[in-house]
């Protein structure tokens, strides 16, 4: 990182049809900040049919990048990562356009980066203060931020929260793979990829506008579910489908001991399924832990090109 006095912010604010709230967000966000150079804000527009590209440039934004349509928060999110490096960014802050994180806690969010204590840092909410939280909702939240630690291996205060600052060298190591949210995955792949984390704590506003990205508790608890699957199956290939595996595996075994013991005590007539599946159990065990190892093997082919992804877009960005 460059000394303190030419340090650069960037602060991206992903955006779709956010021309009521946009405004006010850029407004909060403080223009000169301790240790800083230099603070550039970065809209990326997901596809937007009313005016936010206007709204962002009569606010006066820095940079502008659009996509041609809507391709959900995870893909404008990896956007603004890649514009951000591009624009010389050694810092770079991700928030929401809706105005529900404050601009003043930035200086407080990007602390442990520029002393060297975490290259990503996520704001911490208090979910017992927030009102336009249910009782459901809040205690999902915390369940849901202990599964995320369990499995990236970390301890998580807020998983959810997208008030986040990345240091250059985080920003270069994370794909995204995600259509739906970066929010989890990234929290797993700094946890998987060794990359120092930290919470703060942060205040929030009141909800301006509903979530678009949870359109119920159930659909955002199941697609959050299989985001956390196929992500730690990603980095953890042996161990999923070992377990898996394992399962089928020991209930083949388990049917297979119950056919054996009315074998040997009923006689030889009956309990011919429980024959069947104990042999079908046991073939399928076998051939998902197999599989487990076939998926641990290409798993070392992946982490050498994700190194020679980070090696690519660093020299892309120093060039």
């Amino acid at each position: 990182m460059k000394s303190e006095k030419g340090l650069t912010l960037i602060v991206q604010i992903p955006c779709w049809n956010e021309e009521k709230t946009l405004a006010q967000t850029v407004r909060d966000i403080p223009k000169t900040i301790p240790g800083i150079a230099k603070v550039e804000i970065l809209v990326i527009d997901d596809g937007s049919t009313d005016h936010t590209v206007e709204m962002a440039k009569n606010c006066g934004v820095e940079h502008i990048v659009k996509l041609i349509n809507h391709k959900g928060l995870a893909k404008a999110f990896v956007a603004g990562l890649d514009a951000s490096l591009k624009f010389g960014a050694d810092i770079i802050v991700n928030t929401d356009a809706d105005n529900q994180y404050r601009g003043e806690d930035i200086p407080k969010l990007i602390g442990p980066v520029l002393k060297a204590e975490a290259d990503m840092v996520v704001g911490q909410r208090d979910m017992s203060s927030i009102k336009d939280f249910s009782f459901i909702k809040k205690h999902l939240q915390k369940l849901g931020s202990w599964v995320v630690g369990q499995v990236s291996g970390t301890k998580v205060l807020d998983a959810t929260c997208g008030f986040r600052a990345y240091s250059k060298e985080a920003a270069l190591r994370l794909n995204v793979i995600s259509d739906y949210t970066y929010t989890l995955e990234t929290i797993i792949q700094a946890g998987k990829k060794g990359i120092p984390l930290a919470f703060v704590p942060i205040g929030r506003n009141r909800d301006r506008r509903k979530s678009r990205l949870i359109s119920s508790i159930p659909n955002y608890i199941l697609r959050s579910a299989a985001t956390m699957v196929r992500i730690y199956s990603i980095y953890e290939p042996l161990k999923t489908f070992s377990l898996i595996g394992g399962l089928l595996f020991s209930a083949g075994l388990l049917i297979g001991v119950r056919f054996l013991y009315f074998y040997f005590t009923a006689g030889s007539s009956g309990h011919i399924q429980s024959l069947i599946l104990t042999a079908v159990l046991l073939i399928v065990g076998f051939q998902i832990a197999i599989i487990g190892l076939a998926a641990d093997l290409i798993g070392t082919n992946r982490r050498l090109t994700e190194d020679y992804l980070y090696r690519v877009k660093k020299k892309e960005i120093t060039d």
